[in-house]
């Protein structure tokens, strides 16, 4: 190979690599953008609210139990007999669970940053079966006995009370209590609870409940099966859900259109532990961590100072197209664009043997690396596939007229601009199709390698960089 086909490819290469300097401050700055839309999400939930988890409800039955315990003098042999008492709690959790939940959603701004905010009307329904207080008494202790010195209580975990938009009450059999602040729950102190006071206890049955609750959020709501069988039914105007924790809606229950969607939970308790893990949480004074399945990395709904979980289910109303992420996966692609045009450049000169200067290089680099800035720029104001036809256009207009002069003829132009088309147009299909984009970024590199093959399979590469007029192509 001739020393200065090499060096002309050693250039080549040296300003690829110097337009991916550029390439990686646009991608710096779409980095910062997203931070900056994180801080706007946190500025709305520091000043309104923030997401909702419901944890409940929960029948909390406090009770104090009394036993006797015998001690030996070991010098006199002699028996002692002592009354013990231990104050306790005993939790019993919802025999059927049903909520019906419809969500209006709308958008509050900080700056250009748009967030999603939701107002949940949710009827909530169920049944409980109370137990037999005698049958709380620990078979271990001699003579012990149970007895009731504060009135027993249903508890509502709320990650955010301030998102209550209503004083719910409580309809208990043929009684109705109201709520209090604090949920009186050592894992998850946020909430809200109702004394059932005067409700007799002396033996088991199932009492019903319903209530009816109006929830604010932002961006997700969560709930935790607590129940034996939980049926939980979500509607909602807003069209893009997305469904995330431990467990999915049922298939059949599903239903998303233009119009919003439909979404329909049944969990029995013999497929989630979430009843076991409240109540060791609750034995052992620990904070709840909330177990969410692809959540964001900052998302806590509690404290996440024990290692302790308990699992949730849940629904996030998300934009259709995340306009930073998209712009972030462009710009991945920005040095294949590079390396592209760099190498057509390449080809144009070998064949045609006219000259490119580096400094024309270095112009059209910097070019497209501008579509990409443009395209996050545009994107903020407008829609984002506005902004990316109307990035493209300026770029390819803006290359084709250059290269018109550059090449010295404006059909060369031309035919690099429709080259910059296809080429932006097939970036735009990746960008839409994110489960085929490996496979649809492969068959490209294979396309454009197995036409630089095609062209170039008669060039005697040896001759090139000789005297010829031209370089000698076999016949």
């Amino acid at each position: 190979m001739q020393k200065s086909l090499l060096f002309k490819t050693i250039i080549i290469g040296l300003l690829a690599i110097v337009i991916y300097i550029p390439l990686m401050m646009i991608q710096s700055t779409i980095w910062e953008r997203m931070r900056y839309r994180d801080e706007a999400v946190r500025s709305i939930t520091a000043d309104s609210v923030s997401e909702q988890v419901v944890i409940g409800p929960v029948l909390v039955i406090p009770y104090v139990e009394t036993w006797e315990e015998e001690t030996v003098d070991t010098a006199t042999q002699k028996v002692t007999k002592r009354q013990v008492s231990n104050s306790r709690k005993h939790y019993v959790y919802p025999n059927d669970l049903t909520v019906k939940g419809t969500i209006d959603t709308d958008q509050r701004y900080r700056g250009i940053h748009k967030v999603l905010v939701y107002t949940g009307n949710h009827q909530i329904s169920g049944d409980f079966m109370l137990p037999d207080m005698a049958s709380l008494a620990s078979r271990d202790k001699t003579n012990a006995s149970i007895s009731r010195t504060e009135a027993p209580y249903i508890s509502i975990g709320l990650s955010d009370t301030r998102g209550l938009q209503n004083f719910p009450k409580l309809q208990w059999g043929e009684q109705s209590f109201e709520f209090r602040q604090g949920s009186k729950l050592n894992a998850f102190q946020r909430g809200i609870h109702a004394r059932l006071d005067g409700m007799q206890m002396a033996s088991s049955g199932q009492v019903k409940f319903k209530m009816d609750l109006i929830l604010d959020g932002v961006e997700r709501l969560s709930f935790a099966p607590l129940a034996k069988n939980n049926q939980v039914t979500l509607s909602s105007s807003w069209p893009h859900p997305q469904y995330g924790g431990r467990f999915l809606p049922s298939p059949k229950g599903r239903i998303r259109n233009d119009n919003g969607f439909s979404a329909n939970w049944n969990i029995s308790a013999l497929s989630s532990n979430a009843q076991q893990q409240l109540s060791n949480l609750e034995n052992a004074g620990n904070p709840v961590n909330v177990t969410q399945t692809s959540s964001p990395p900052e998302y806590s709904a509690v404290s996440a100072a024990s290692s302790a979980s308990i699992d949730v289910f849940s629904v996030s109303f998300i934009e259709p197209v995340n306009i930073y992420s998209q712009a972030d996966r462009a710009v991945k692609y920005g040095l294949m664009f590079v390396a592209l045009t760099f190498a057509a450049f390449f080809l144009f000169e070998v064949l045609k043997q006219l000259p490119i200067h580096p400094i024309q290089y270095t112009l059209v680099g910097l070019a497209l690396a501008l579509f990409f800035l443009l395209l996050v720029s545009l994107s903020e104001k407008i829609s984002f596939v506005l902004a990316y036809l109307l990035a493209s256009i300026a770029c390819i207009l803006l290359i084709g007229f250059y290269l018109s002069y550059a090449l010295r003829n404006w059909k060369r132009g031309f035919g690099f601009g429709c080259g910059l088309t296809v080429l932006y147009g097939i970036l735009f299909g990746l960008l839409q199709s994110e489960s085929n984009a490996l496979v649809m970024g492969s068959l490209l590199l294979f396309a454009v390698l197995s036409a630089i093959m095609v062209i170039t399979r008669k060039v005697d590469w040896y001759q090139l960089g000789k005297t010829a007029p031209a370089p000698v192509i076999a016949s």
